[in-house]
């Protein structure tokens, strides 16, 4: 298991794409959650094999039909042992 904190700027508000990031997740068996952040970006903490979370990662940096992705950062992180993906709201 992998733990990854993803960081999207971009037009990643307002788009769907925080429930789309979860239904991705689910399908792909990604743990862990995505949150909107004061700035205008999208936070997402994930963890899975790293083959689901290459193929996760890439969705991300494309996002819903809706979303633009102007930069995106991946760095790694510690397990956390998330047993959903969940969407958090401030």
């Amino acid at each position: 298991m992998v733990h990854v904190n993803i960081v999207l700027v971009g037009r990643v508000q307002g788009v769907g794409f925080r429930e789309t990031t979860k239904y991705v997740a689910d399908q792909s068996g990604i743990k862990g959650f995505v949150r909107n952040e004061p700035d205008g970006t999208v936070y997402i903490e994930a963890e899975g094999e790293q083959w689901e979370l290459d193929s996760f990662i890439d969705w991300c940096n494309e996002g819903p039909d809706r979303a633009k992705v102007e930069t995106w950062s991946v760095n790694a992180g510690e397990l956390k042992d998330f047993k959903n993906f969940v969407i958090l709201k401030k």
